[in-house]
């Protein structure tokens, strides 16, 4: 990591000079190795001379975006960059300090809320598939929760980027960037039995222009709104009495942590998510720690 030096040395100083204790340090050091990943990774940023307050505000709205902190460890993060850069400063590294003028961002959320193993399978089991529209629902909540995708993703899927016959979905996400996820058997199952025997059943040619070649189709022959999958969601969250606040996204949120919890490998996440960066993925880590804690305070009898 081309700032490492720098990272070392001001460490060094809170320890030595300022005789902060050893956990105020550990999570100075946490603080700014997440920082200065995302200047390098995200931001293409080797020189602290390079950096301006628009970079640092643009970390601050990913923390929040993402849901990485609580309103107290931001504020920490705050600290801890003006700290950095003002050492960066005294220290003849830069001409300047950009962190000199932020501002403490007004709102901080906490890290997503995901659904359990068991509570996902409740949902998957709500859609009456002895119609033609629970049929088509189920597709769409096993869709959701087996490859991940958003529901834009979803809303916007297309018949010719099926590929049942390897097992692949190819998705057009953000910024039209395309990638290939896997769908699962049970997934794939619920996708293939709903495209053969309710698609057509839904299909109107009167309105195929507008509904091109788009899998989800509503019983009028349109193509499917975010807000009716929401409306889908709400629904199948409803009658397996989820008590959580349940939204569609919390589905993209639970396909993560859960294939992370099962052991697999950070980047294959990330690509099946379809995140520019790592840094994004590493989240759904942060929220695999948080239950694990909460695990613990709950059945160790010492928690």
């Amino acid at each position: 990591m081309r700032f490492k030096q720098e990272l070392d040395l001001y460490l060094q100083f809170i320890k030595l000079e300022k005789g902060l204790s050893g956990n105020s340090v550990s999570s100075y050091e946490n603080d700014l190795h997440r920082y200065l990943l995302f200047l390098s990774v995200d931001k293409k940023i080797t020189d602290l001379a390079g950096v301006t307050l628009h970079h640092i505000e643009d970390f601050l709205d990913y923390l929040i975006d993402h849901e990485l902190l609580a309103a107290s460890s931001l504020a920490r993060n705050i600290s801890s960059i003006r700290g950095f850069h003002e050492f960066a400063l005294v220290e003849g590294m830069t001409a300047a300090n950009p962190a000199e003028l932020i501002e403490l961002p007004k709102k901080a959320k906490k890290l997503p809320e995901i659904l359990t193993p068991e509570e996902i399978m409740a949902m998957l089991d709500t859609p009456d598939t002895r119609k033609p529209t629970g049929i088509r629902d189920k597709a769409i909540l096993e869709c959701l929760y087996g490859t991940g995708m958003r529901v834009s993703e979803l809303t916007d899927l297309e018949q010719d980027r099926m590929f049942f016959e390897i097992g692949f979905i190819r998705v057009i996400g953000k910024g039209s960037k395309e990638r290939l996820v896997p769908v699962g058997e049970i997934a794939q199952e619920a996708l293939e039995h709903y495209m053969e025997y309710v698609r057509p059943l839904f299909y109107k040619p009167s309105k195929a222009e507008k509904a091109k070649n788009k899998v989800f189709l509503s019983q009028r022959g349109t193509a499917l709104t975010r807000m009716s999958v929401w409306n889908i969601v709400q629904k199948a969250a409803k009658e397996a009495d989820i008590q959580k606040k349940v939204y569609p996204h919390i589905f993209r949120h639970s396909f993560a942590t859960h294939l992370l919890e099962g052991g697999a490998d950070l980047r294959a996440v990330q690509e099946m998510l379809g995140h520019s960066s790592i840094i994004t993925t590493e989240i759904y880590t942060h929220v695999d720690r948080t239950l694990l804690h909460q695990t613990h305070k709950q059945f160790h009898p010492r928690g």
